[in-house]
């Protein structure tokens, strides 16, 4: 075979390989932990473990409905297809289930129990029909922190989609308590450190008495307004109790993101939202 017939084959095969690959509609996602000294959350990027391991999500009863328990697996496997046995301990679970509506109005951080053989299984209840995506964040044994990303149908009646305003005074009253968030300004591609502040939201007391919530003194999870670009970032510091938690992060390019951070005090988890302009 002549030299320019062998260059035409090998594209050729590559052009195949290429079509071949996301053919299930999962959006593979690498990840990196956001710690002390990282200074880089856990980003959509398409590289390392992430383009390499696949997670199946599907229900027993083969579609979940609306307001309807349904159990969902999760099964984790290699690049030959095999299932992912071992898992290492990621902020106190081997696996992070973070579940949203398609207007990311519904958020929902859950932790499925793990069967073993690269199954994980959990109950499931979604309060309407429609389209939610699905992230699994896990961590093989000797490997790096892996995020999987899939839309899902629910069958049902569809809840009243809700527009993403940008909130412009940036503090929120939740569970009695006042949270701010700060910078105000965001940029694209730029280390950025967001500050969550916590008061009394009746007496302005500064709440310094935070609990650990998954071994560290919160979590945050971005997304932007399509759900395309997935960041889970964790505090610098673990160990804070308050006024203050800080976690650095970047945005991966400009536009709107939705940002939830989980904190736990005198026992509650406290779940509160914020959407950002990114420029």
């Amino acid at each position: 075979m002549k030299m320019a017939e062998r260059m035409v084959a090998a594209l050729f095969i590559l052009g195949l390989l290429a079509g071949c690959d996301r053919s299930d509609g999962q959006e593979a996602l690498s990840t990196t932990e956001a710690h002390h000294d990282s200074h880089v959350g856990h980003k959509s990027d398409e590289h390392g473990d992430a383009k390499r391991m696949k997670a199946a999500f599907s229900f027993r009863s083969g579609a979940a409905k609306a307001k309807e328990e349904a159990e969902l697996a999760v099964r984790i496997t290699d690049p030959a297809g095999g299932p992912v046995k071992d898992f290492e301990l990621n902020h106190e679970k081997l696996l992070h289930l973070i579940v949203v509506s398609e207007d990311l109005s519904y958020f929902s951080h859950l932790h499925p129990s793990y069967q073993g053989n690269g199954i994980f299984r959990l109950p499931l209840t979604f309060p309407a029909g429609g389209k939610y995506k699905v992230f699994a964040d896990f961590k093989p044994v000797g490997g790096n922190n892996t995020t999987v990303g899939q839309w899902l149908t629910v069958e049902g009646t569809p809840m009243k989609a809700e527009s993403i305003q940008v909130d412009l005074g940036r503090a929120k009253e939740v569970g009695g308590k006042e949270i701010a968030l700060t910078p105000l300004a965001l940029k694209a591609n730029e280390e950025i450190t967001l500050t969550f502040s916590f008061r009394d939201a009746r007496t302005k007391e500064q709440i310094t008495d935070l609990e650990p919530y998954l071994g560290a003194t919160g979590h945050v999870v971005i997304l932007s307004r399509d759900a395309g670009h997935y960041l889970h970032v964790h505090p610098l510091d673990e160990a804070s109790t308050g006024p203050e938690a800080r976690f650095v992060t970047s945005f991966p390019q400009p536009g709107i993101y939705k940002i939830w951070g989980q904190f736990q005090h005198r026992g509650k988890v406290i779940t509160v939202p914020f959407v950002v302009q990114v420029e």
